[in-house]
């Protein structure tokens, strides 16, 4: 959550391509759809502290350096993952975010249902938003 910049009109992406950091742009038009859904995810980790939970998955060095970390709320998921899971090594009983597969299942309707006669992907958005901001 920490790396969505309302007031900059941006989003971090931690560890891309080369493991670098980098910021893109947030559209104005997501921001109202995204501030909602932030609210829903709040109310959800809101909820799963109250029961004793809300913890996230975090690396490891982070989670040694700042043990109450996976429980606030600026470290948690955009995307959280519908299921909790037990960490194998620790126990404890995490969310993780979405994964990668339900996006890209997502595209693939979006697309059949639009309908689309090329192959979309992800990574179809990447390069259209690259050649859009030439």
């Amino acid at each position: 959550v920490k790396d969505v910049d309302f007031g900059h009109h941006q989003v971090i992406v931690r560890q891309g391509k080369g493991r670098r950091d980098r910021s893109s742009i947030l559209p104005r038009m997501l921001e109202d759809p995204l501030h909602e859904h932030l609210a829903n995810t709040r109310r959800l980790h809101d909820s799963e502290r109250a029961s004793g939970r809300g913890r996230v998955s975090l690396p490891a060095g982070l989670a040694r350096k700042y043990p109450s970390a996976p429980t606030h709320w600026i470290w948690q998921w955009v995307f959280p993952a519908p299921r909790l899971f037990t960490d194998r090594h620790s126990g404890a009983v995490l969310r993780h975010h979405v994964h990668e597969t339900t996006l890209q299942r997502a595209v693939k309707k979006a697309a059949q249902r639009a309908p689309i006669p090329k192959r979309v992907t992800c990574h179809t958005f990447r390069h259209s938003f690259a050649t859009h901001l030439l």
